[in-house]
């Protein structure tokens, strides 16, 4: 049997033509935009996230109270942690506060913003109004919101006790201050989790609906049995930023009281020792280390979990 051979490559001024496919090297301008774009963005994490977050770790061992160089602060060890846990008053009252309301935000907007989006898939008439007008408290600031809600909850004039013909101090009452604050908050919040959950119906395979509707699943059924599990990366992003936004919370409390008066949370206690009056340096950074400590548990956990999805595709 006759064999053939490959045709020799074609040879240019001595030298050989490389194969169509091949990768050519990068030319030296490539390698430096590359550089560029790599290296600007991890120094500004660097410096915008990371070395704050080291620097309120080494600070949470010292005594300082932000007068002069960093040469008078003083090595104290751990006791910033014990004071926070056995000699700090709002310490507990703020945990049970920033529970509440990660709770609440779990139980209300969660849910709530699920079963919008549920409605705004079916391509209702006047879907896109509906969509917006749900979104712009979204884009609304929580301090911007809660001066917003004054004219609602305010003792005088406003428009809940002008209805109900009351005259509750809906922000100065401890008792029901942070109740008032969380409806505030899920009011804002319902529409962040409708957009998430929306984006992700959007992109289930419409032949899962197919089939479950020719094997005689109700509407219900298919949503949680084949919808629901198929928007797990959904779900996982909306249990991490529900989690974060209930840890974080400061800007609307802090408008209303500082965070006093039944409105403790950790952040605002972290603010009220690094620029309040006390000016406590190390115990407000000790307090910023308790966060994020337990924020770092989620975000490890989402990350996990993020990287076993992409392994899995």
């Amino acid at each position: 049997m006759a064999t053939t051979t490959a045709p020799p490559v074609p040879v240019e001024g001595g030298r050989k033509r490389s194969r169509p496919g091949r990768l050519t090297r990068l030319s030296r301008g490539d390698r430096i935009t590359i550089f560029v774009m790599a290296a600007v963005p991890t120094l500004l994490v660097l410096w915008l996230a990371w070395l704050p977050a080291i620097a309120s770790v080494v600070l949470s061992f010292f005594r300082w109270e932000g007068v002069g160089s960093f040469d008078t602060a003083s090595w104290i060890g751990v006791d910033n942690y014990k004071n926070i846990f056995t000699n700090y008053p709002p310490f507990r009252p703020a945990i049970e506060h920033n529970v509440i309301w990660l709770v609440a935000l779990f139980l209300v907007p969660t849910p709530l913003g699920m079963f919008l989006a549920v409605l705004l898939d079916k391509e209702m008439r006047f879907s896109r109004f509906y969509q917006t007008a749900l979104f712009i408290p979204v884009v609304l600031s929580l301090a911007l919101v809660g001066f917003m809600w004054q004219l609602i909850y305010s003792p005088d004039q406003g428009l809940l006790n002008e209805i109900t013909g009351g005259n509750t101090d809906w922000y100065g009452d401890p008792d029901i201050n942070l109740w008032a604050v969380l409806v505030a908050v899920c009011w804002k919040q319902t529409g962040y989790v409708m957009l998430l959950y929306l984006a992700g119906l959007k992109a289930v395979d419409p032949t899962l609906r197919e089939a479950a509707t020719v094997d005689g699943a109700s509407e219900t059924q298919t949503f949680f049995r084949v919808v629901f599990p198929v928007m797990r990366p959904i779900n996982v992003v909306v249990l991490v930023i529900t989690f974060i936004e209930g840890l974080r919370a400061f800007d609307i409390v802090w408008v209303i009281n500082k965070g006093r008066n039944g409105l403790e949370l950790i952040s605002a206690l972290v603010t009220q020792n690094i620029i309040g009056e006390a000016s406590r340096i190390g115990f407000g950074s000790a307090l910023a280390t308790i966060m994020l400590a337990i924020s770092s548990v989620f975000v490890a956990i989402y990350v996990r979990v993020a990287l076993r999805e992409e392994d899995n595709r």
